[in-house]
């Protein structure tokens, strides 16, 4: 899981105000496919639900992290296992745009709202991702957790993580 610098700032201005934060990738009720940030009890992660990763407010574009995030500074981001099976082969980018976005989201009031991007892994990296099973929901509740990723998970802008192809 990648997100935009502008993405984490976001959650850094929410996180005073609704404490540890969460975000599920939404399965397409009201408010289309956004991720949808709730306060980290407000949303109950089913067992088979999979973690695409755990966002680190400590982070700045670049940013290689050298311990896990605690409290409020670590995001869990989840999916459905329906949604992952259909996009386990997208690296999804978290990041934030104006706009209205669901009532139920956390965001909504503040005049923007989360996007997810994505771009298609390449063959080298989704060999990588099946040296490694996804976490999920269940596996959360035992108490696994990711292991630290040795790429930076913090981006400028979400054009650094999903480039545009150029048309000609």
């Amino acid at each position: 899981m990648v997100s935009t610098a502008g993405a984490v700032d976001l959650l850094r201005r929410l996180t005073p105000r609704h404490g540890a934060l969460m975000l599920h990738q939404s399965g397409g009720c009201c408010d289309g496919s956004a991720p949808m940030c709730y306060p980290d009890s407000d949303f109950i992660i089913g067992d088979r639900d999979v973690l695409l990763g755990v966002l680190d407010l400590r982070m700045s574009p670049g940013d290689i992290s050298s311990d896990a995030p605690q409290g409020a500074d670590a995001v869990p981001v989840w999916i459905s296992g329906p949604q992952f099976a259909a996009w386990q082969h997208t690296q999804l980018v978290l990041d934030v745009v104006p706009g209205r976005g669901s009532g139920f989201s956390v965001e909504a009031p503040e005049g923007v709202r989360f996007l997810s991007r994505g771009r298609a892994f390449d063959s080298d990296e989704l060999d990588a991702l099946l040296q490694q099973p996804a976490l999920t929901g269940r596996d959360w509740e035992s108490g696994a957790r990711p292991a630290l990723s040795l790429q930076p998970t913090v981006v400028a802008t979400a054009v650094d993580a999903c480039p545009v192809p150029v048309r000609r």
